[in-house]
């Protein structure tokens, strides 16, 4: 073997599927792999161009998948990432663009040494088929393809494309529930549209009809106006099956509308309906969540959580994207905290004396709890009069503490620090909460600050949504009254800098129970999740608490500083699927990492990782002018 092919067999046999090839295949492909020195802003491929006979490994620096008409970044590659195959079995045209965003190195290999070699490795092979359907927004359907899939593949149905109905029935607005009903009936469907211009402008649906018009409550000779849902939910054409799950389960519909750019301003060209992707897993998270609504006991509702911890180890197991996983678990964990409320609230001794919202803090409430951890949640109350105060917080307590059992029964231990809306500190009326902020924020000591960093992450889960706004206004107020707490917040959020040390290795814990094992969650997770905060609270809005979804709307905000929030954003996703890969691997947080135990690749990625904390790090020291304060 020469040298150049040894080179790329050190290379690649440590990523997959390569690694999962026998040596034999493997250096067969390394004698025959292209490669591609590629400048900054140079095209490797065009959307639109015939498709190559290759596909592509991405050796040194990152390459950018773009979408044509809107110049849109699709994906970003990384070392070791696969791009370019889906296509080459597709054949035809490009539909996206490949662009390297730096200096990059690529290996190119053709279609015989895939069909040669991995399409013939069955676990090479079953590795690409998960990767497909977790990272694609469709499926393609091609003889290569099926002569490959396997049954597993059923599990991401979620991220196809949605096979809406093409031709929807609708209506105009004079039309009568009478004639709507009888076209319903003709056609045989559930739904019709009212449309205006061939835009839709509500819906009705078998149950409005049932509700509305079989109890007599209105005339089935009025206008399907008078029972119309509206505004309609809308998405564009290319929503896939998970974007309709969350849709209709946020929303509580059963119906989407698909319109031609996906607002309700334009051309209708379908409708989707629950039926359209009737479940066919009995662990579909939409199925788990109609469950939690009947279940009757904190024991039932244990045994739903616990299966949707396997719903979760299925989707890190065949890479499902991790924004998917947390955006189903926290659906499930916040209707599992509904249900248990709703069932505590009838078990008190009366209704509550006043209105009152439950809150998601920490991890919960960014939407980032994908494993068992502790809980953090706080109870604020309306204001009631000085007289009635401690009759009602000792009220909320005990329902808290209620509350606070049940989620332990679930599975969500305890908070060891109390941080729980049974703690009388923890729940408070919306002007001691305003005090509560006031005071935290005033005096920005480091218990104070650690409180900070805690309770501003906090998520409306039951309730009253007002009582929620008027504390995010309250904090806001409080800030702006007093702006050197920022510069003490950005103090905080530079306390634990990059993880590696002079000579670049690992920094790990120098004694106790986990000594010499890497705190993912301490030393690389929390400065993201730190600085995240921070910037978006300087921003003055509340409509972020996830940290991905922070990055996101901070390079929207910034989009001079987009390159640094976007790599943020991908390094903690990364973190986030690793620790949840830990955490599963041995049934624990996954917080603490044996770095022993870990490939080479693996330790390569979370190093790639700790670049996006240290320039995340520098632009906060030079924004708030942090070096008067070291």
């Amino acid at each position: 073997m020469n040298t150049i092919a040894e080179r790329i067999y050190d290379f690649l046999k440590a990523f997959p599927p390569f690694s999962m090839l026998t040596s034999v295949q493997l250096l067969e492909i390394c004698k025959a792999v292209d490669i591609h020195y590629l400048e900054k802003e140079t095209d490797l491929f065009i959307a639109g161009k015939p498709i190559e006979n290759q596909f592509y490994v991405v050796k040194d620096g990152a390459i950018g998948l773009f979408r044509e008409e809107t110049l849109a970044l699709v994906d970003e590659c990384d070392v070791g990432d696969i791009f370019g195959l889906r296509a080459l079995m597709r054949k035809g045209e490009y539909k996206l663009s490949a662009k390297a965003i730096e200096e990059s190195i690529v290996y190119s290999i053709s279609s015989e040494l895939f069909e040669d070699y991995i399409t013939t490795n069955a676990e090479a092979s079953a590795f690409l088929m998960s990767s497909f359907a977790a990272n694609i927004s469709y499926i393609e359907s091609n003889p290569l393809q099926r002569r490959n899939q396997t049954e597993n593949i059923q599990d991401f149905f979620e991220e196809q494309f949605a096979d809406y109905s093409k031709n929807p029935i609708n209506c105009s607005a004079q039309t009568s529930i009478k004639e709507a009903a009888q076209i319903m009936t003709n056609k045989r469907v559930g739904s019709i549209i009212i449309a205006k211009n061939n835009m839709p402008i509500g819906i009705i649906t078998d149950k409005d009809l049932r509700i509305k018009i079989a109890t007599g409550l209105i005339s089935i000779e009025e206008s399907v106006t008078k029972i119309m849902s509206s505004p309609v939910i809308t998405y564009p054409e290319n929503i896939t099956v998970a974007e309709a799950q969350i849709a209709m389960i946020k929303n509580r519909i059963t119906h989407l509308c698909i319109t031609k750019d996906g607002t309700p301003n334009s051309e209708l060209k379908g409708i989707l309906s629950e039926h359209d992707i009737v479940v066919i897993r009995e662990n579909n998270a939409s199925v788990l969540i109609k469950e939690v609504k009947r279940a009757k006991t904190a024991e039932e509702l244990k045994h739903i959580r616990e299966r949707a911890h396997q719903v979760l180890k299925r989707y890190i197991k065949q890479q499902i994207p991790i924004i998917f996983a947390t955006k189903i678990i926290a659906l499930v964990n916040e209707s599992i905290t509904q249900r248990i409320i709703d069932l505590a609230i009838v078990d008190m001794y009366e209704p509550p004396p006043t209105t009152f919202s439950w809150l998601a803090i920490g991890s919960q409430g960014r939407e980032e709890q994908l494993l068992f951890t502790d809980q953090d949640n706080a109870l604020v109350f309306g204001n009631v009069s000085e007289s009635e105060y401690a009759k009602t917080q000792s009220y909320f307590l005990e329902l808290a503490k209620k509350i606070n059992h049940d989620l332990n029964i679930v599975g969500f231990e305890l908070c060891p620090a109390d941080m729980m809306g049974s703690n009388p500190k923890w729940c408070l009326s919306v002007s001691q909460w305003n005090e509560q902020f006031k005071a935290w924020i005033t005096k920005p000591d480091q218990d104070n600050l650690m409180l900070c960093t805690i309770f501003f992450d906090f998520e409306f889960v039951y309730g009253d949504a007002n009582l929620v706004d008027m504390m995010a206004k309250s904090i806001f107020e409080s800030i702006d009254s007093r702006d050197i707490f920022l510069n003490y917040l950005g103090l905080n959020a530079l306390k634990n800098p990059a993880p590696l040390s002079f000579f670049r290795q690992f920094l790990v814990e120098h004694d106790g129970e986990h000594k010499d094992q890497f705190d993912i969650k301490a030393r690389a997770m929390m400065p993201l999740v730190d600085a995240a905060r921070l910037l978006i609270l300087s921003k003055n809005t509340k409509t972020q608490s996830n940290t991905i979804t922070r990055y996101e709307k901070l390079a929207a905000l910034e989009p001079q500083n987009k390159d640094v929030y976007f790599a943020c954003r991908n390094a903690f996703k990364k973190l986030l699927r690793f620790r949840t890969e830990q955490g599963l691997l041995h049934n624990d947080s996954g917080r603490f990492i044996d770095l022993e135990s870990l490939s080479k690749a693996n330790r390569l990625e979370l190093k790639n990782c700790f670049k996006a904390v240290k320039d995340i790090q520098d632009l906060i020291q030079t924004r708030f002018k942090l070096s008067q304060f070291l």
